[in-house]
């Protein structure tokens, strides 16, 4: 999918001894944004930023050893291998010393043709690492201007962790102007190192410019367009992200000085063998308790009690990606933990006083939001009528933030409608759920309409419960209990042989349990999100209700 973007000039940071003007060039091509004011806390925003760059360059995948220089060692070696082989046959030693070294000679001779060459290659690789190295990543940073707050969000390189971080106004002691809407901000690396050089004694201004939306006859050439082209993973795992966050989740307050014995923990030990997984032990009235395995050392966080109704355990993977939030420890105020279960994804969301960092997880490092997690399939899917959707929408954007249950009051429309409708646009691009205040956000991933049928099926599975509707495959039986869950049973016909799938579906239309008869779940569970016999038969359901 390819992205667009025309930037007036570049992003610049000047630095004098007495202050530091941060001046971020939005994407002209989209409807004009644009911020002005000056910083009151300096030295969390460095941080909050700092741990965003973290975000933005982290890479956990596994990457096999680098066998190149042994295979051509190798190759070298092969030709002396075979003299030695054949000396002991022929008894031909001269010769092949004479061989052996002219041999020698051309690879000398080689090796000085080409050394011009390879220190060329060199230097230019090295230029590309220190000048460019953001751009080979990701798409550049989203920041999005609200009446409440501006915040950046991103992905990492392995497209395992998200990163959003708002600033409410307070944290600016001067504000000369604001239009709020969502744009993409010219970003390159060299930034980290300015921000590095923020201090507190330094005046510090934060300008989103709007000088490029300005009409220009003249002077294209202060204009540079940028196209890149990136994977639909990248979209449809920012689309993910905002539908995991709507999900139901356990949610504990953890002291900074926890997270410090998290992470000095994890410094000490390198685990060398499974499992390699962070165990939360959950009593209501009790300190949180975390199990590190392989070495089953036990942290009390005595400062940290759960206030949740029901005992519980949870297991997380990829806790190194933690170290995220090193930086945040200083300056936060606790740490909120959203766990959604065991293997599911996880949110931990810094309380900065005017900021607030959240760090979005996988379930697993390898487990990235947009290929094993489907969690789009289990958020709200009540369907809508288009012109109820556009209702909704167009509420939500008077206002440009709002709760869902403020929308349904104010439109007169059933809770789940709504929700339904914020799922859509969510889905779509053009909303995102705020996990920190709880509320929708209009969000406009791009300034052209996302292929949402493109990006509608991001597995087979999900395209297979469609057919299955299709082709009148399903039988359906529904109760509903006191408590306003539905639970949903029947069977599904896949060619000769008959699934049976149980789902039980929450008061908001979320997926809280289910179960199948099928292959797909005696393997994963939940963990790679629901199968297609499931899918098929929420999707009747919903069909039924219109």
């Amino acid at each position: 999918m390819q992205f667009q973007y025309k930037y007036h000039g570049n992003t610049a940071i000047a630095n004098t001894p007495t202050s530091v003007g941060m001046s971020f060039v939005p994407d002209v091509y989209r409807q004009p944004t644009f911020f002005a004011g000056k910083l009151r806390k300096h030295i969390a925003f460095r941080e909050a930023m700092s741990a965003l760059h973290d975000v933005v360059i982290a890479d956990l995948r596994y990457t096999p050893k680098d066998r190149t220089a042994y295979k051509a060692w190798a190759a070298e070696q092969e030709d002396i291998w075979l003299a030695d082989m054949m000396e002991e046959a022929s008894g031909v030693n001269a010769q092949i010393q004479e061989i052996r070294a002219e041999l020698e000679g051309l690879r000398k001779e080689k090796y000085t043709v080409m050394e011009s060459f390879y220190t060329a290659q060199n230097k230019y690789f090295k230029y590309l690492y220190r000048k460019n190295y953001i751009a080979w990543l990701v798409l550049d940073p989203v920041i999005t201007v609200h009446p409440d707050e501006l915040f950046f969000e991103c992905f990492s390189r392995d497209e395992s962790s998200y990163g959003k971080l708002g600033c409410d106004y307070d944290m600016f002691k001067e504000i000369h102007e604001c239009e709020c809407g969502t744009t993409n901000i010219d970003y390159s690396a060299h930034l980290y190192n300015e921000f590095q050089k923020i201090r507190e004694y330094k005046e510090t201004g934060f300008i989103v410019d709007p000088i490029g939306f300005s009409v220009q006859t003249t002077g294209e050439s202060d204009y540079k367009e940028v196209k890149i082209d990136l994977p639909d993973s990248w979209v449809r795992g920012f689309l993910q992200v905002s539908s995991a966050m709507t999900l139901p989740a356990r949610t504990f307050d953890l002291h900074p000085m926890d997270m410090y014995n998290f992470l000095f923990l994890l410094k000490r030990q390198k685990e060398k063998e499974s499992p390699r997984s962070m165990r939360y032990i959950l009593k209501p009235g009790e300190p949180v308790k975390v199990v590190f395995e392989p070495w089953n050392h036990e942290v009390v966080c005595s400062r940290s009690i759960y206030k949740g109704n029901e005992e519980t355990e949870v297991r997380v993977w990829g806790r190194r990606r933690l170290f995220i939030l090193e930086r945040l420890i200083p300056v936060a105020k606790r740490f909120t933990i959203s766990l959604l279960g065991t293997g599911m994804p996880s949110f931990y969301i810094a309380d900065l006083g005017d900021m607030n960092f959240t760090l979005g997880l996988s379930g697993w490092t390898a487990n990235d939001w947009t290929r094993m997690g489907n969690f789009d399939l289990m958020a709200p899917r009540a369907e809508t009528e288009p012109m109820t959707q556009q209702t909704v929408y167009t509420a939500l954007r008077e206002n440009w933030v709002e709760d869902a249950d403020s929308l349904s009051n104010r439109l007169n429309l059933d809770r789940k409608t709504v929700l339904g409708a914020l799922s859509a646009f969510t889905q779509a691009g053009r909303a995102i759920f705020d996990l920190n205040k709880k509320v929708f956000r209009i969000r406009e991933l791009s300034r052209e309409a996302l292929p949402v049928d493109r990006l509608r099926f991001a597995n087979e599975r999900e395209a297979s419960a469609n057919h299955f509707i299709d082709r009148k495959a399903v039988t359906l039986k529904s109760s509903t209990g006191t408590d306003g869950t539905l639970r949903l049973s029947g069977t599904v016909k896949d060619k000769k042989t008959k699934y049976k799938p149980e789902l039980l579906i929450d008061s908001d239309e979320r997926l809280a349990q289910a179960t199948c008869t099928c292959n797909f779940y005696t393997q994963n569970k939940l963990y790679k999100g629901p199968c297609e016999h499931m899918l098929a038969l929420r999707i009747r359901h919903s069909r039924e209700k219109v």
